[in-house]
């Protein structure tokens, strides 16, 4: 007979292991993400460790696993505005409070970056 467990039915230290492997990530590649060793979060997955208000921000900040789903189960298991987003967001604002002259600098230097970039991969 299987059971079925919802995301609801779960709990936190349950939710973050089933993130987790939503983002197919494994143990240490995830553990390395939130700065914590693997045995640590291995802890925090079985259970044997709680998890913080502190951590759950930095797992958020790092990953974009809403803090809120992790400790409930209810709303979106990923915040909207992931880390990415949020960093593209920052640098469009800056862009956007330099003069002509240094954006078309900016631009030319992104460019170059670019293509020293693709060069190096080749």
């Amino acid at each position: 007979m299987a059971i079925f467990v919802t995301l609801l039915e779960m709990t936190i230290h349950e939710r973050l292991a089933y993130a987790r492997r939503k983002l197919h990530l494994t143990q240490a590649q995830f553990s390395e993400k939130i700065c914590v060793s693997t045995g640590f979060l291995c802890s925090m997955e079985i259970g044997d460790r709680k998890i913080n208000h502190r951590m759950l921000k930095i797992i958020n900040l790092t990953t974009g696993i809403s803090g809120k789903w992790l400790e409930t189960g209810e709303g979106e298991m990923f915040a909207s505005d992931l880390p990415q987003e949020r960093e593209i967001e920052e640098i469009v604002n800056l862009y956007r409070q330099l003069n002509p002259f240094f954006k078309g600098f900016f631009k030319r230097q992104l460019l170059e970056i670019i293509n020293y970039e693709s060069g190096a991969k080749q």
